[in-house]
């Protein structure tokens, strides 16, 4: 069976902000991270995403992945860095998410950097729209991008959770 062959498992994980619904893939690869009060939000990313359909099925995430996302929300914020992780989305959407991998916990970008950093720097809104379509929260970090005041600004989770995960990371962040 290909890694990127469907089904897909479907996992909750409890944080201090909520259930965090993980899928992972049959190559235990994340494939996304959101929350249970946006499951509708995941859907449509897969369906936006995917030329296949989704088929989500209850399981266990692997152990690693688990451990991960604790230790992140324990205080380790680096257990996460590296795990493994596979996106639809177009080609210039996976540069985007690629460039947020890269920003270190307890740092924050504007979109108009991340969109200079990538090479476009006249895509911010092509940015902005990357990065709400990003599947795998936390993991991509894009609640690490926020105006180019340091304002927060969007965030799939809601700007309540944005501003304590930046918080969590050792983040000030600008209302």
């Amino acid at each position: 069976m290909s890694p990127d062959a469907l089904p897909w498992i479907l996992d909750r994980q409890e944080t201090p902000i909520g259930t965090l619904l993980v899928v992972t893939d049959s190559a235990l690869r994340l494939r996304a991270i959101d929350w249970q009060d946006r499951i509708d939000r995941l859907h449509r990313l897969f369906r936006r995403q995917y030329p296949r359909t989704v088929h989500l099925v209850q399981g266990r995430s692997p152990t690693a992945t688990r451990e991960a996302l604790s230790a992140y929300f324990a205080g380790h914020v680096e257990s996460i860095d590296t795990l493994a992780i596979a996106t639809g989305g177009t080609t210039f959407q996976r540069r985007v998410w690629s460039a947020l991998r890269a920003i270190p916990a307890g740092r924050t970008v504007s979109y108009q950097a991340l969109a200079a950093a990538i090479g476009h720097p006249r895509a911010v809104r092509a940015v902005g729209a990357a990065n709400g379509a990003n599947p795998i929260g936390i993991v991509v970090p894009c609640h690490r991008v926020v105006g180019t005041d340091g304002s927060l600004t969007g965030y799939g989770g809601g700007l309540d959770r944005k501003r304590w995960l930046l918080s969590h990371e050792g983040v000030a962040a600008t209302p």
